[in-house]
């Protein structure tokens, strides 16, 4: 199992990096090869579909980067669910595909175990699997059991904000719970969930400066608990603004597409969202006069 991980993650690095002799769809990522991030999507975006099948709809929109989810089944005659508990064959089958997709699994969650054991066991799956950063609402008991493990397996923790009154809802709060541990605990923020709870969601991109690791990205109908998902420029959400923060920060995370709505059918408006997102950072770049 270990030579097989090994073989998988160079493949995908060779990928990744340019060694294919042929890219039949173009990344969505290297056509923004001048913004210091990388553009990724979550699978709980096709919630309605097998893991495998988000694979395929993100090879579909050029993204090469996905976020997975506990509790997806697996696909194409995998018996099981994404999950730390997955077996070495299971494991095994996933990183396949991956591969066969030039797609990389850059996160889990939101995931927030509650023993040492399971938080241990959870690395380890992060490790076996290449998996960069684990999205989670940690107990605020574990924030130091976290903090050492993340040094210890150099893997990220990036905590994710529900809606008010989740625990992280405020990013004051998380910033002040985080002051202090390691490095490797982040900051994922959830910009629709920031416009639920009333708050400002460029303040709050600007609150987090310097702990942002990712974005759960998306535009939302209107503020307030009652807000849906929708194509990123027609909502409330100042997607552009929340853009040109990014650009000042200089972030270089993952930038990841969440579109809870109409997960059974929803390629159509994530297409429009990506569409409106080249043509705000080409307003962005003209704005700068230069290259992002």
């Amino acid at each position: 199992m270990k030579q097989r991980i090994l073989f998988v993650t160079l493949m995908m690095l060779f990928l990744l990096t340019g060694g294919a002799c042929t890219q039949p769809e173009k990344r969505s990522d290297a056509g923004r090869s001048d913004v210091p991030w990388k553009m990724a999507i979550l699978a709980y975006t096709f919630r309605n579909h097998t893991f495998f099948e988000a694979v395929d709809k993100a090879r579909e929109l050029g993204i090469h980067y996905i976020g997975g989810y506990p509790g997806q089944p697996i696909g194409r005659g995998v018996e099981g669910t994404m999950s730390p508990a997955m077996d070495d064959d299971q494991r095994e089958k996933v990183l396949d595909y991956l591969a066969s997709k030039e797609v990389k699994l850059i996160d889990f969650g939101v995931i927030s175990p509650d023993s040492e054991a399971e938080w241990t066991a959870l690395f380890e799956f992060a490790k076996a699997m290449g998996i960069e950063n684990i999205v989670s609402e940690p107990d605020p008991r574990y924030l130091e059991l976290v903090s050492a493990l993340c040094d210890q397996y150099q893997i990220n923790v990036a905590i994710h904000n529900h809606a008010a009154p989740s625990q992280y809802w405020n990013p004051d709060t998380l910033m002040n719970r985080i002051q202090g541990k390691s490095e490797r605990i982040g900051v994922c923020a959830d910009v629709g969930h920031w416009v639920r709870s009333g708050l400002d969601p460029v303040a709050g991109l600007q609150t987090v400066r310097g702990r942002l690791m990712e974005l759960h990205f998306k535009d939302v109908s209107v503020a307030g608990m009652d807000a849906e998902d929708v194509v990123w420029g027609t909502g409330v959400n100042e997607v552009e603004a929340m853009l040109a923060e990014l650009v000042d920060q200089g972030f270089s995370g993952f930038l990841s597409i969440e579109y809870e709505r109409n997960p059974t059918d929803n390629m159509q408006e994530i297409k429009e969202s990506l569409q409106f997102y080249e043509e705000a950072l080409a307003r962005i770049k003209k704005a700068m006069n230069g290259p992002l």
